[in-house]
């Protein structure tokens, strides 16, 4: 593994472990109000995209990140659908 895969594993983490605390906060609050459900739309369909991309380009950061993120990505969608039908 090079530097440059190093620092591309790092961003991957940093960048998919960012959403980490927005969804716990959406799961325990239940609160989706200040969530927009087209650019969470927009966000996913880009992120399978970029997962794709990494598979056909066998790059690792690009694979794991996106895996991770799609899936926490996929929760904060599914959350605003059902959380926004309580009101």
């Amino acid at each position: 593994m090079n530097n440059i895969e190093i620092i591309g594993l790092i961003a991957a983490f940093l960048t998919t472990a960012s959403f980490v605390p927005q969804v716990y906060k959406t799961w325990k609050t239940k609160d989706v109000s200040g969530l927009s459900l087209p650019m969470f739309s927009m966000f996913t369909l880009g992120i399978i995209l970029w997962l794709i991309y990494g598979i056909y380009s066998n790059s690792i950061s690009i694979i794991l990140a996106n895996t991770v993120t799609v899936v926490l990505s996929f929760m904060l969608v599914y959350f605003k659908l059902k959380y926004s039908k309580r009101k």
